[in-house]
């Protein structure tokens, strides 16, 4: 069987899953093209594919998720009710677990973060999950353009419905972090938690997103603790990757210490 359709077959067999049939089709047969020339067969092929996108997107999202339904939800929200925005927004991003560990400490974590360069005119959310559900807590302008983008298509699409809906500017689409990065020019990109899984994939993801992301400012955090709770020596890992991506880079850094996370705003 020649090769495309090989990796064709393997693609198709990876997408039967309800998580990954969600993700990005060429993200998807880009990991499945590595795992076939890395593995024996195809059934270990089937097995590390799933695996890595697992790591890259599949372990953060509920399995599955009526965004028809939250859609509704938000549609049912009156406009002189923001309580009752930020009430629905918080729900639903409990369904995300990298934005759920968040939400203790919502408030401070824009306020604090962005406090610098507040009112913020533009933001590009990379690999964004729920994060642009928590825009009524970050110090946005009233005419801020937000450009969300993720791998998981029905979030997308959910997600540029919600903007519509909510009247911000903006937008959100579809990328693929590993094969190109958006070109837009804003005064501050999020990185929320994303680095390092990006690095699992490509170990020279982050200092390509540093180098090229069009951006003055860039918000990047990383997770203090696992999904599961447990630290397991993260915070030590991570500020050494931090260190080893910024050397020689000229970035103005600050630095915060939230639970959970550590954030660092770097400014060129």
């Amino acid at each position: 069987m020649p090769e495309i359709d090989r990796v064709d077959e393997l693609v198709a067999k990876v997408r039967e899953g309800a998580k990954y049939a969600q993700l990005d089709t060429g993200l998807v047969r880009q990991i499945a093209r590595e795992e076939m020339k890395n593995q024996k067969d195809q059934r270990s092929a089937l097995k590390t594919t799933r695996t890595r996108l697992h790591r890259l997107a599949g372990a953060f999202l509920a399995p599955k998720i009526d965004y028809a339904k939250w859609l509704g939800f938000f549609k049912d929200i009156p406009l002189d009710r923001p309580d009752l925005l930020k009430e629905t927004s918080l729900r639903m991003m409990k369904l995300h677990a990298s934005t759920q560990e968040r939400t203790p400490f919502l408030e401070s974590f824009y306020r604090d973060s962005l406090a610098s360069i507040a009112p913020v005119s533009s933001v590009l959310d990379l690999a964004c999950g729920f994060n642009p559900l928590a825009i009524p807590w970050m110090p946005l302008s009233e005419d801020c353009a937000y450009h969300a983008c993720d791998v998981v298509e029905p979030l997308v699409g959910f997600l540029h419905e919600y903007l519509t809906l909510t009247g911000q500017n903006g937008g959100a689409f579809t990328c693929n972090l590993l094969q190109s990065i958006p070109p837009q020019k804003v005064q501050v990109a999020f990185l929320l938690k994303l680095l390092p899984i990006l690095d699992q994939i490509n170990p020279n993801a982050s200092e390509n997103l540093l180098d090229k992301i069009n951006a003055d400012h860039l918000l990047i955090s990383y997770p203090s603790k696992s999904l599961g709770g447990r630290s397991k020596g993260m915070k030590q890992t991570y500020a050494a990757h931090f260190e080893r991506i910024t050397s020689g880079r000229n970035f103005q850094i600050r630095a915060f210490d939230f639970p959970n996370e550590t954030v660092y705003l770097l400014s060129r």
